[in-house]
């Protein structure tokens, strides 16, 4: 079954870059009529990060990996993406996500930090396997209004080079 699901890196429950990630899902869901998962949001099973075993971040760790595509979102920490979303993503070995597509959101707060989606996320994604066909979206956050508009933009540019990754497209 094809699934988008959406993973948000942010300490802060119900964000704005929740927000901004769920309407990249819905966004895509839109254009190939795919699944959206219920979102996984770290702030949630932060104080389980560091425990091992912990079966409630297995249970996570494999629903991302079984996605067709996982939209991955941070709000911009020190011009990279937060610690939290770091210690869910260490958990996995090299190649883990290696039938997952990704597709790396940061919300910026200055558009100093546009590069910090293709320079710091992108290369983690990469490592643990993912395919990230398409640009990552620097979203700034004083645009959340906005949000619909120009995420559909973005995913209009984009829909090509991710589309294969929705085999049931309409």
């Amino acid at each position: 079954m094809t699934t988008i699901t959406v993973l948000v890196g942010n300490p802060q429950r119900a964000s704005r870059t929740r927000q901004v990630a769920e309407e990249v899902a819905a966004a895509l869901a839109r254009r190939s009529g795919s699944a959206v998962d219920p979102t996984i949001e770290l702030a949630d099973v932060a104080p389980s990060l560091f425990t091992f075993p912990a079966p409630e971040i297995d249970s996570l760790l494999e629903r991302v990996a079984n996605s067709t595509v996982l939209v991955v979102a941070s709000p911009t920490y020190k011009a990279t993406y937060t610690g939290l979303l770091k210690a869910f993503l260490d958990r996995y070995g090299s190649d883990a996500l290696g039938a997952v597509t990704a597709v790396p959101v940061l919300t910026i707060g200055s558009p100093a930090h546009a590069l910090a989606v293709e320079v710091a996320l992108r290369p983690l994604l990469v490592e643990l396997g993912a395919s990230v066909p398409t640009r990552g979206l620097a979203f700034p956050a004083s645009s959340i209004d906005d949000r619909e508009q120009l995420i559909d933009a973005w995913a209009d540019d984009e829909w090509p080079r991710i589309a294969h990754a929705l085999p049931h497209a309409v």
